[in-house]
C-alpha cells in the first residue's frame, strides 16, 4: 500500500493543486512563498485529524466572498421560509484534502471500512477530508442570533460603528466559534473517477463516514521546521527537546525499560538493580543511624515511637536524566572508552552534527515505534492492533536544523534508516514514504529528478482573485525525449543547481559571463539585484536542452548567448562528391552568413539566417512572455572621435566595444587585456574588431580577462554591452511585476506595444 496522490483545495494559496507521490521519497521544491509549507501543513492537519489546528487564515482568501454570501442569504430570508442548510453549499469553499491510496489485492483486509462497492478488488481508493460545519442548523442559529442581536443593539445609531459579527468571517475569527462549529469530515470517493483531471464532485446525497477512515492504515510521523524559539506546528505547541540524550530517555522508556513488562532477557538487569538497591539501602541505614536515632526519641504524640526506615528507589530511566548522559569519545584510536577524561558531553559537539544525529535518531525512533520494537510490541499484544501497512514520514525544511555540510548526508541516509529493520528492507509487505519540503539546493541535488515536485507560483489574474500555486511533477517534464532528460538531469546533478528555488534564471555561455554579469547586475540593476537569480553556465549549444524544464517550471529566463556567425562553404571531394563546411567568421550583414547557435536556431528567435537574426525585433526575441534571448547586435559607438557602428562577435569584444575609453587607459596590461588595448588603439573600428576576433578565437584566457577587469575597474565603471543591458532590463521589469502577485498594467501594455513585453 502506498499514498498515490492528493488533491488540495481551498487551503491557503493552494486553491486547487494535485501532488503525485513517489513510492519512496518525494521532495517539495520551489521558490519562497510558493506553497510548499502549505502543502505540508495540509497533510499534517488533515491526516492527523487535528481540526483544532485550523484557523480562518487557512481558508483561501478569495473564497470568503462566497462564504460571507452564504451567511448574508441566511439573514436575508424571511422567517418561515426554508433555508439551504445542506453541506453542498459549503463544499466548494472550505479546505479540502482528497487522499488516494494504491492498494494491492492482498491488502484488501486493511481497507474494508472504505471500500465503496463489493465489486472493488484492488487499485486506487479515495477519501475526501473536508473542514466543514459540524451541524449546519446549529451554525445557522448561532450566527443569525449573534448577527441580529448586534443589529438590534446598534439600532438606528449613526456612524461607522459595526458590532461583531459583521459577516461570517468575522464570526469565525474567534477560534472558539470556528472550532465549536467546524470539524473534519470524511467521504468516500468514486475510484472509477480517480484519473480525471479535476477533483470529482460529491453526489448531493453523500453522507460522511463515522470515525477515522484511516485508522490502522498508516502511521504518520512528523519533524517540523523550527522558525523560532517555538514552533507553532509542533504537536505540543512548542519546540520539542531534540537533544540526543532527551530522545534516548524517551526511547528507553518506550522500548527498553527492563522494569516495564519484563521478559527473560531483562531478569539479569533487574537482579543487578535490586542488589544495588539493597547494598545502597544498607549503606544509607548505617550512615543515617545516629541522626535517625535522635528523631526516634522525640516520642511525638500519636506516633507511638515510630521506627524510621530509609529506603532508595533506583529508576533506570533517571540514570539517563542528566546533561552528560550522552558523551562523545574524542579519541578513536582504541583508547579506553570508559575513561571519562577522554569524552566530552553532547553539548560540546558541533551544533550541526548534534542535529544530524538527533534527526537520524528521530527516524530510528519512528521506525521502531511502527515496527513495535521491544516493549512496544508487548503493549501492542495487549490491545491486539495490527501493524499499519504504511508509514508516512513528513519532514519540513530539514535545512532549518542542519548545516549545509550535513544536509546531503541526511538526505542520503534518511530513507535507508527508515527501512533498516528485518521486516522491512526490500520487502513490500510494509511500505515507507518519506515526504520532505525544502529550500536547499544541497538536498535537491541528492534526490532523483523523478522525486521532485515543483511548486509554481501563480499570480492573481484579476483584482477579485488571489495568488495561488500549482504543482509540477518533474518526472513527466521531458516525456519520451530520453536524450534531453539525460542531459538535464546530469547537468543539474553536476552544478548544485538552485534553479528550483529561484525567482528567475539567467543562462550564460561561459566563465567570463559568470563573473561579469553578476557584476553588471549589482552595479546597474538594483531592483534585479534584490531578487533570487539562478545563474547557469550552460553554453549556447546546450541552453535549448533546458527548454522543456524552463517551460514546465514557468520560470522567467534570460538566455545570454553568442551569435556564433559562420560562413557556409562547399568543398569538392576527390570522389566527385561535395562536403558542406561551416567556418567561423566575424559577423557582417548582407554576406549570406548563418548562425550555428542551436538556441537561436531552435528556441528563440528560431532563425538561422544572420541578417534575420540581427534584424529581429524585441518581440521576436521573447518566447511565450517567459523566455528572452540576448545576443550581440549592431551597436552605435564613438571611435576616434567619429560616430560608427560595429557588430561584436563574442561577449568579451562586446564588453570592449562598450567601454572603449576604459580600455584605452589600460596601458601596461598583460595577457588578453593587452591585446584588447592594442586593438582599440588601431585606426578603424573594423581593424579593431578583426584583431579582437583573431585574439579571442580559440583562446582559453577569457576567464582570466574577466578576473582582471573585476580587479582593475571601479564599481559601476564598466558598462554592460547594450544587448545584455536590454535583456536585464526586460528581466527586471518582469520580476517587478511578477513579485507583486497581482496583475500590473504598465503604459506599454496598455498601448499594446508588441516590441517589449
Amino acid at each position: 500500500m502506498n499514498l498515490a496522490f492528493i488533491d488540495i483545495q481551498n487551503f491557503r494559496k493552494l486553491k486547487s493543486c494535485n501532488v503525485v507521490f513517489s513510492k519512496e521519497k518525494t521532495v517539495f521544491v520551489g521558490a519562497n512563498n510558493s506553497g510548499k509549507t502549505s502543502a505540508m501543513d495540509a497533510l499534517i492537519i488533515f491526516l492527523k485529524n487535528n481540526y483544532k489546528a485550523f484557523s480562518t487564515k487557512d481558508f483561501t482568501l478569495s473564497n470568503w466572498k462566497d462564504i460571507n454570501q452564504i451567511a448574508s442569504d441566511w439573514v436575508a430570508v424571511e422567517a418561515g421560509n426554508e433555508q439551504d442548510l445542506s453541506s453542498n453549499v459549503w463544499h466548494p469553499h472550505v479546505p479540502t484534502l482528497d487522499v488516494w491510496l494504491e492498494v494491492k489485492e492482498n491488502e484488501v483486509h486493511y481497507v474494508s471500512q472504505i471500500i465503496p462497492t463489493l465489486g472493488w478488488t484492488d487499485g486506487k481508493l479515495g477519501i475526501r477530508l473536508i473542514f466543514e460545519p459540524k451541524n449546519q442548523e446549529d451554525l445557522y442559529k448561532a450566527y443569525k442570533a449573534s448577527y441580529e442581536s448586534a443589529r438590534r443593539t446598534i439600532g438606528t445609531r449613526d456612524g461607522t460603528l459595526q458590532l461583531w459579527p459583521k459577516n461570517m468571517r468575522d464570526f469565525l475569527e474567534k477560534e472558539v466559534e470556528l472550532h465549536k462549529y467546524f470539524t473534519i469530515k470524511a467521504y468516500i470517493l468514486d475510484p472509477s473517477k480517480s484519473d480525471t483531471a479535476a477533483p470529482q464532485a460529491l453526489p448531493n446525497d453523500s453522507e460522511p463516514l463515522d470515525g477515522d477512515p484511516f485508522k490502522g492504515l498508516f502511521k504518520i510521523d512528523i519533524i517540523n521546521a523550527q522558525r523560532g524559539f517555538s514552533d507553532p506546528n509542533s504537536e505540543d505547541g512548542s519546540s520539542r527537546d531534540r537533544r540526543l540524550s532527551a530522545q534516548l530517555r524517551g526511547y528507553f522508556e518506550k522500548h527498553l525499560n527492563p522494569s516495564e513488562l519484563p521478559d527473560p532477557s531483562d531478569l539479569d538487569a533487574l537482579e543487578s538493580i535490586e542488589k544495588s538497591r539493597a547494598e545502597f539501602d544498607k549503606k544509607l541505614r548505617e550512615s543515617f543511624s545516629s541522626s535517625v536515632g535522635e528523631l526516634e526519641t522525640l516520642n511525638y504524640p500519636g506516633f507511638n515511637d515510630p521506627e524510621i526506615r530509609i529506603t532508595s528507589n533506583i529508576d533506570p530511566l533517571q540514570g539517563l536524566n542528566h546533561d552528560a548522559a550522552v558523551q562523545f569519545n574524542i579519541r578513536r584510536d582504541g583508547a579506553d572508552s570508559t575513561d571519562v577524561s577522554l569524552c566530552l558531553p553532547e553539548k560540546y559537539n558541533g551544533l550541526g552534527y548534534q542535529n544530524l544525529i538527533s534527526m537520524i535518531f528521530s527516524l530510528i525512533r519512528f521506525r521502531d515505534e511502527w515496527m513495535r520494537v521491544g516493549k512496544a510490541g508487548k503493549r501492542a499484544l495487549e490491545n491486539s492492533d495490527f501493524i499499519a501497512p504504511l508509514h508516512i514520514v513528513l519532514i519540513e525544511e530539514p535545512e532549518a536544523h542542519l548545516h549545509a555540510q550535513v544536509q546531503q548526508v541526511f538526505i542520503k541516509k534518511s530513507y535507508e534508516v527508515l527501512r533498516n529493520h528485518t521486516d522491512l528492507g526490500d520487502t513490500d509487505a510494509f511500505s515507507t514514504q518519506l515526504v520532505i519540503s525544502t529550500h536547499s539546493s544541497h538536498i535537491a541535488h541528492e534526490i532523483d529528478f523523478v522525486s521532485l515536485r515543483y511548486f509554481k507560483r501563480k499570480p492573481a489574474t484579476d483584482t477579485n482573485d488571489v495568488p495561488s500555486a500549482e504543482v509540477v511533477n518533474l518526472s513527466t517534464v521531458f516525456g519520451d525525449d530520453s536524450d534531453t532528460s539525460k542531459f538535464a538531469t546530469r547537468y543539474l546533478k553536476t552544478t548544485h543547481c538552485d534553479l528550483f528555488f529561484a525567482d528567475a534564471a539567467i543562462l550564460i555561455e561561459g566563465p567570463a559571463e559568470r563573473m561579469l554579469v553578476p557584476h553588471f547586475i549589482s552595479n546597474h540593476f538594483t531592483e534585479l539585484d534584490r531578487c533570487y537569480i539562478s545563474l547557469l553556465e550552460i553554453g549556447g549549444s546546450h541552453a535549448h536542452r533546458l527548454k522543456p524544464l524552463i517551460e514546465a517550471l514557468g520560470l522567467l529566463t534570460l538566455v545570454i548567448t553568442d551569435l556564433d556567425s559562420v560562413e557556409k562553404t562547399t568543398e569538392n571531394l576527390t570522389n566527385g562528391g561535395t562536403k558542406t563546411k561551416y567556418k567561423k567568421v566575424l559577423p557582417e550583414k548582407e554576406k549570406g552568413y548563418l548562425s550555428s547557435n542551436d538556441t537561436v536556431k531552435s528556441w528563440v528567435p528560431e532563425k538561422m539566417d544572420l541578417d534575420e537574426i540581427l534584424d529581429a525585433t524585441n518581440a521576436e526575441k521573447i518566447k511565450d512572455n517567459l523566455v528572452r534571448v540576448a545576443y550581440q547586435c549592431e551597436m552605435n559607438l564613438e571611435y576616434k572621435g567619429a560616430e560608427t557602428t560595429a557588430i561584436p562577435h563574442t561577449f568579451e569584444d562586446a564588453v570592449v566595444l562598450s567601454n572603449v575609453g576604459f580600455f584605452r587607459t589600460k596601458t601596461g596590461s598583460k595577457g588578453l587585456i593587452k591585446k584588447m588595448v592594442e586593438a582599440v588603439n588601431l585606426p578603424t573600428v573594423q581593424e579593431a574588431c578583426t584583431t579582437m576576433f583573431e585574439a579571442l578565437s580559440g583562446t582559453s584566457k577569457k576567464a582570466e580577462m574577466a578576473l582582471d577587469l573585476l580587479y582593475t575597474s571601479e564599481p559601476g565603471e564598466l558598462k554592460p554591452p547594450e544587448y545584455i543591458a536590454e535583456g536585464l532590463q526586460w528581466l527586471e521589469k518582469k520580476l517587478t511585476h511578477q513579485n507583486a502577485d497581482y496583475p500590473v498594467q504598465d503604459d506599454a501594455d496598455a498601448k499594446g506595444d508588441g516590441n517589449e513585453q
